[in-house]
C-alpha cells in the first residue's frame, strides 16, 4: 500500500489518521480556536445500529481504498456515483469507523435544499420571542437583542467546517436531487475551508467595536457558543467566521441522475462505484449474514441473471436470503418469495418471471 494511504478498508478501527501527510500547500488550513475529536463512532449512543452494522460489513474495492487516499491526502470531496444499493453512502460510515473520525455529519439533499440549510440554521421567530418575553421584565437597550446565539445552530456542513484537530466526516447524501446552483454553491465553501455566519458577524462588530447599538450578542472578544449538529456541546465561533483545520472527509453521493459543472468535477477526487461481481456478493453476503449456504449461493446466482436484465440493489438480495433463511419455507417455495422480495427497481424493466 502506497506510504500516504491511511484507509485500508478492512474494518479495522485504527489512528491511522495521524500518519495522514501534510495537505498540499493550496489545502492547508488553519482554522482556530482547535477542537477536540467527537467521541467514537462505535458508541451506539451516538450512531444508530444499524449504520455501525454498516460500517463494519462494509466491503470496499481496491479502487475505492485507493481513491479514499486520495481523498483525504488531496484534501478534496469524494464524489461517489453509482447505481443504488452499491454502498455509496455505507462508505463515508466505514471510513468514519475505521479511522475515529466521529459520528458521521449526513446532510440529505433535496430539490429544496439550500447552502444555508448546511451551514446553519437561525430562528428569528424565537429570538423575537424571547426579546419581548425579556423587555418585558427589562427596558433596556439590550433586552430586544442579547444571545442570538441561543438561536443558532450548526447544520452538518458547518458543524464539518469547524477546526476540529482531526477531520471530521461529512456525507452529503443524493446531491444529485439538489437544485443547479447548490453544487456551485458548495464547492466555494469547500474550496475556501470557511464560511460566516452574518448575524454571529454583526454582533461581534458592535459587542467589540465599541458601539454598542443594540445587536449585541455573543461573550468577550466577539466569542459566541453555538450548538453544533448531532449535540448539545455549544462550541466556540469567534467574530462569527469558521475556519477548518483538518479539512473533513467529504462525502457527495449520486445516482447519476445529472451532470455537475466542470469546475465542480475538477475540484472533486472522482469514484464510480460498479454493481458487484459474484465474489463481491459473496463477500458482502459474508460479512452481513456469516458464510453463504447452498441456498444462498443460488440466490446469488439468481440475483446476477436478474440483474442483467434490470436494476436491482444488493440490500434486496440480503433481504431474500435473510427471509428465505428464517421463514420455515420449503426449497420450491424460496424462489417465489425471492421474486417478491426483489422486484426490478426500475419500471421500464421486464419483471416477469424469476
Amino acid at each position: 500500500m502506497p506510504h500516504w494511504s491511511v484507509y485500508t478498508g478492512k474494518s479495522e478501527p485504527h489512528d491511522g489518521i495521524e500518519r495522514l501527510p501534510a495537505p498540499p500547500p493550496w489545502r492547508a488550513f488553519d482554522g482556530e480556536p482547535v477542537l477536540p475529536p467527537p467521541r467514537d463512532t462505535d458508541d451506539e449512543t451516538a450512531i444508530s445500529p444499524d449504520r455501525v452494522h454498516r460500517a463494519r460489513t462494509y466491503v470496499a474495492t481496491p479502487e475505492s481504498v485507493q481513491l479514499v487516499n486520495a481523498a483525504l491526502t488531496l484534501r478534496r470531496p469524494l464524489l461517489v456515483t453509482g447505481p443504488p444499493g452499491t454502498g455509496k453512502s455505507s462508505l463515508a460510515y466505514a471510513v468514519a469507523r475505521e479511522l475515529r473520525l466521529g459520528p458521521v455529519l449526513r446532510w440529505n439533499i433535496t430539490s429544496r435544499s439550500a447552502l444555508a440549510d448546511g451551514l446553519y440554521q437561525y430562528d428569528p421567530l424565537s429570538r423575537l420571542y424571547a426579546a419581548r418575553q425579556a423587555a418585558a421584565g427589562y427596558d433596556g437597550p439590550r433586552a430586544s437583542t442579547e444571545g442570538v446565539e441561543d438561536h443558532l445552530r450548526l447544520g452538518p456542513l458547518g458543524t464539518a467546517l469547524l477546526p476540529y484537530e482531526r477531520p471530521r466526516a461529512l456525507l452529503v447524501d443524493e446531491i444529485d436531487k439538489s437544485d443547479l446552483d447548490l453544487p456551485n454553491d458548495l464547492l466555494n465553501v469547500l474550496e475556501e475551508g470557511q464560511y460566516e455566519i452574518p448575524e454571529l458577524v454583526r454582533a461581534a462588530r458592535h459587542t467589540t467595536g465599541g458601539g454598542d447599538d443594540g445587536d449585541g450578542g455573543g461573550g468577550g472578544g466577539g466569542t459566541a457558543k453555538v450548538l453544533a449538529d448531532g449535540t448539545d456541546t455549544p462550541v466556540p465561533i469567534t467574530r462569527g467566521r469558521v475556519r477548518c483545520r483538518a479539512f473533513p472527509f467529504v462525502v457527495l453521493t449520486s445516482n447519476g441522475e445529472r451532470e455537475f459543472p466542470p469546475a465542480f468535477l475538477r475540484r472533486c477526487v472522482r469514484l464510480r462505484l460498479r454493481r458487484p461481481d459474484r465474489h463481491q456478493l459473496t463477500e458482502i453476503v459474508r460479512a452481513h449474514l456469516g458464510t453463504p449456504e447452498g441456498r444462498a449461493d443460488h440466490l446469488i446466482t439468481r440475483f446476477l441473471e436478474r440483474a442483467g436484465t434490470g436494476e436491482l440493489a444488493t440490500d434486496q438480495l440480503l433481504n431474500a436470503i435473510y427471509l428465505t433463511g428464517i421463514a420455515g419455507l420449503e426449497a420450491d417455495s424460496h424462489d417465489e418469495l425471492a421474486e417478491q422480495l426483489m422486484p426490478y427497481l426500475n419500471t421500464t424493466a421486464d419483471g416477469d418471471g424469476f
